[in-house]
């Protein structure tokens, strides 16, 4: 049937490539596009040119900021800096930060090591959390990773490659339940667990 209508077959083929939308969905989310209204499809894809134009990863922790601003957690006078959380994306900084107990700095690895999806120590930023505890004063990294057997993995690498630097390496209490993730955890969950962190 696709076959008949090249352009709807093309415009699911692009959905597919966006990572967390779920094939069953794909159907229903090209038909909203399909049937949004002209002015509206024009602002949205004017928003997300501006996003991709404006908005970029910061040079230190790797969370996103402003193109014209200063990184909201880097830049922050109100943080420790000699404190940084390890976390996987985004979207764990976001859970921590809904506790409203953590005031440190973060690291964003961009992933875990994850070799049956072909994602290594060298695809991740871990060489520049390195680099980082090298040059800057850091006295205790928090490793916040998921609870999954490669989030472990990843960080008992992190912990290896860090052993020889005078840094304090910690990771979060086993409170949150072993194969979750941590965008998944309700905030107190997580609250007490970055709080009851124990050594690595």
């Amino acid at each position: 049937m696709m076959h008949e209508l090249p352009t709807i077959a093309q415009l699911l083929k692009g959905l597919q490539q966006v990572p967390f939308l779920a094939s069953k969905n794909l159907y229903r989310v090209a038909e909203h596009f399909l049937s949004m209204d002209p002015e509206k499809m024009n602002q949205f894809c004017a928003l997300l040119l501006r996003a991709k134009e404006n908005v970029i990863a910061c040079e230190t922790c790797f969370t996103w900021r402003e193109k014209e601003r200063d990184c909201m957690f880097c830049g922050s006078e109100k943080r420790k800096q000699d404190l940084v959380c390890v976390v996987e994306s985004w979207q764990e900084l976001l859970a921590i930060e809904h506790t409203r107990g953590y005031d440190g700095a973060y690291h964003v690895l961009g992933g875990i090591i994850y070799p049956l999806e072909g994602v290594g120590p060298e695809d991740l930023t871990i060489d520049a959390l390195v680099d980082r505890v090298e040059k800057k004063n850091v006295t205790e990294i928090i490793l916040a990773l998921s609870q999954t057997p490669e989030g472990e993995a990843t960080s008992a690498y992190i912990a290896s490659k860090l052993k020889r630097l005078p840094v304090k390496v910690s990771c979060l209490a086993r409170g949150l339940p072993v194969g979750s993730t941590l965008g998944a955890m309700d905030r107190l969950t997580v609250f007490k667990a970055l709080s009851e962190r124990r050594p690595f």
